[in-house]
């Protein structure tokens, strides 16, 4: 009987591949999110350096994968071309991460010549350091095409050596200062909830970046002392910089794409909440607000917004302020908080001016209250009229303290 065979590292993590191309759709569709305010607002060096990193992220990962390495390396007619090029890319990501956290951390207005220095000193370094890893690929002899564990195999290569380690470091240095500033930046007091939860991905998506790095170099390192440890690189990397890039995105993605969902939603239940007001308005004048097929949620909320204040400065001249304060004293009474108890008192005395008006349509009303409050308060007004049995309760009972002021209830005896 054949004893099963005993599963490697490398087998383990077969299983969990992921499409490189997975990760570049991401990075992707967070750049084509952050495209119109990035050109909208180009003066803006933090968003100019988000634009950067995403361009690059994006540009990365397509030209990492092994189909495009092969071909790229097929049209140059040079072996193993991709690699400098795969690291000039991924070094101009490093230098865009700490550009952008230099940008978010002096801010717009802070033209100082420290900080004109600082973003020097990155562009100068690791311009430096992609020169460099040209000047290293052509001193050394990589003439075997490796599309996938290029790294460790030519780890003890001359040249080659110095190379990949030289890229390694200059991308752990950069993800190791950005992984400090965004842990920095989540703890800072009064972010908004999308953008503190945008940080916390973008962390996590960096931290995975420094696994990639430890798992690169821990894979060359034993290359050097004679251990084989390729499974960190070729299995154990790939996969952790793919997870990490569509954190990342995410990160990029949903402040925006959160504050602007979340104010849609605001402006969607506004709109929905003013509709048993509406349907008063709409009831009383005879038509409603015309339809506008494009118009977008905004749109509608101010139209309906604007019908409702027009056909209330209307009706306030059927408004009874004696009235008013009688039925407001009576949601008091029965235990209404002070606010709802205006809210109470403005329903009552618009159904009971919609009534006045059916009742003698040609009475323009000779009443001239103070609409400053109606005209502020719809939303409240509206959710009032939700509660038709809260509404007669509170109306029921300013009728009775017409008739009898002594009936009142005493405050606190219902609050529905």
């Amino acid at each position: 009987m054949t004893a099963p065979l005993a599963l490697t590292p490398s087998d383990v993590l077969g299983d969990l591949y992921i499409s490189f191309w997975i990760p570049t759709g991401v990075l992707t569709a967070a750049l084509i999110i952050k495209l119109p305010t990035i050109v909208r607002l180009w003066r803006d060096p933090l968003l100019r350096a988000v634009g950067g990193l995403l361009l690059l992220a994006c540009t990365v990962f397509v030209f990492v994968a092994p189909t495009t390495i092969a071909r790229v390396n097929r049209l140059t007619g040079v072996p193993n071309i991709s690699a400098p090029w795969c690291y000039s890319l991924l070094t101009a990501f490093c230098a865009s991460c700490l550009l952008l956290i230099i940008a978010w951390r002096n801010g717009l207005s802070d033209r100082s010549a420290a900080t004109r220095r600082a973003m020097r000193w990155v562009v100068s370094l690791y311009s430096g350091v992609i020169v460099a890893l040209w000047v290293l690929f052509f001193l050394a002899d990589a003439s075997e095409e490796r599309l996938r564990d290029l790294d460790t195999y030519y780890a003890t290569t001359p040249f080659m050596r110095e190379q990949i380690l030289l890229y390694l470091l200059a991308h752990t240095v950069a993800v190791l200062i950005t992984c400090r500033l965004l842990w920095n930046w989540v703890q800072t007091a009064g972010l908004d909830a999308w953008l503190r939860w945008g940080l916390k991905f973008l962390g996590v998506g960096y931290a995975l970046n420094l696994v990639f790095d430890a798992a690169k170099l821990t894979a060359v390192a034993a290359r050097w002392t004679g251990n084989d440890l390729d499974w960190l690189s070729t299995d154990l990397a790939p996969p952790v910089a793919c997870l990490s890039a569509i954190l990342i995105a995410v990160g990029f993605i949903l402040p925006h794409a959160g504050q602007f969902l979340h104010e849609r939603w605001r402006v969607r239940l506004a709109h929905h909440r003013l509709r048993p007001l509406y349907l008063l308005m709409r009831a009383a004048n005879g038509r409603g607000v015309p339809f506008l097929l494009r118009a977008t949620p905004e749109l509608r909320l101010i139209r309906r917004e604007t019908f409702i204040r027009d056909e209330l400065l209307t009706l306030a001249r059927h408004i009874d302020e004696d009235r008013h304060d009688r039925t407001r004293e009576a949601a008091l009474g029965l235990g209404f908080p002070r606010e709802r108890a205006v809210a109470l008192a403005n329903a009552v005395s618009i159904l009971e001016a919609v009534e006045c008006r059916r009742r003698a349509p040609d009475d323009e009303g000779t009443q001239d209250p103070d609409t400053t409050d109606l005209l502020r308060e719809i939303g409240a007004v509206s959710r009032e009229l939700r509660r038709p049995h809260v509404v007669e309760a509170v109306r029921e009972r300013a009728a009775a303290l017409a008739a009898d002021p002594r009936a009142a209830v005493p405050r606190g005896a219902s609050a529905d």
